[in-house]
């Protein structure tokens, strides 16, 4: 049991790096994203690119791979975000969910379908902690959110940018009067959340074997659960949420796989989701709207 709560620690980190840009977006915006987890796809496929037929160093790479992760937010923010702002809710979640298709397709088209690895960053030492063995990618990642909670706290409670767009997501009338510029708010919430897409998509890209829409097809729905469970307007809870989505998600493997249920990765999510849906909407740390 040990062993799978330290596995669900380490695989809820990806998840709450993606919830966290969920949460930004739809704090911002008030939109439900299903492109965040293209925009890591995206980054993850740059960098391998670039890394294995390029032969450019590892860290410009991944910088690369940021940029191109970006440069997509942005594009999707001014092409499919921005003209549908006024369109009811449900049209602009079906525009990311036909954005996010339409990237698997192109990457499935120049990248091909077959599995890619990506080099680890700082090698493939394993380390064990409680019987569980940990790479030293997946210390990274849990170290790098770690990292970005701290800076994001400060950052949106210290800095007149993080309260600039704070305010956008409160009142973006009152916003507009006192001089706060809507649509360059919106570009860099959704360039913000494709940034923090490409981190998770290129810290978890090494760590197994990837492919198009690879974190789409198998984070994007944990990622939800944990932006859901922590509250949807909530940063701090889109960490939290997070990490006891990967907690959930390991044990209940580790119970359920002995009655030879299939999916049960799956299936722990997806009630996972429900009982909050149903016993608290509004998340653990969200408040009623």
């Amino acid at each position: 049991m040990l062993t799978s709560l330290v596995i669900g620690v380490f695989q809820g980190a990806t998840y709450g790096l993606l919830a966290v840009g969920l949460v930004l977006v739809y704090k911002g915006t008030r939109v439900f994203n299903f492109m965040q987890g293209e925009f890591g796809t995206v980054a993850a496929y740059a960098t391998w690119g670039l890394v294995a037929n390029a032969h450019v160093p590892y860290g410009f790479a991944v910088l690369a791979g940021l940029a191109c992760a970006v440069l997509l937010g942005l594009v999707v923010e001014r092409l499919v975000i921005r003209p549908l702002l006024d369109s009811p809710k449900i049209t602009l979640l079906v525009a990311t969910v036909g954005a996010a298709l339409l990237t698997i397709s192109l990457t499935t088209l120049f990248g091909k379908s077959e599995g890619r690895v990506l080099a680890p960053a700082l090698g493939s030492k394993n380390f064990f902690i409680l019987g569980a063995g940990v790479a030293t990618q997946q210390l990274l990642l849990v170290a790098v959110l770690a990292g970005l909670a701290v800076a994001l706290a400060y950052f949106f409670s210290r800095t007149d940018l993080g309260l600039a767009v704070l305010a956008t997501s409160q009142d973006a009338f009152a916003t507009r009067v006192v001089g706060i510029s809507v649509p360059a708010m919106s570009r860099f919430i959704w360039g913000f959340a494709a940034l923090l897409g490409g981190i998770a998509g290129i810290l978890q890209a090494p760590i197994g074997v990837f492919g198009p829409g690879f974190m789409t097809g198998l984070f994007i729905v944990p990622a939800f659960t944990a932006a859901v469970l922590g509250g949807m307007t909530s940063l701090p809870g889109a960490f939290l949420g997070g990490e006891l989505v990967g907690v959930a998600q390991s044990l209940g493997i580790y119970y359920l796989e002995r009655f030879h249920i299939p999916g049960t990765a799956d299936l722990t999510v997806f009630a996972l989701l429900l009982a909050v849906l149903l016993v608290r909407p509004q998340g653990l740390l969200g408040k009623e709207a």
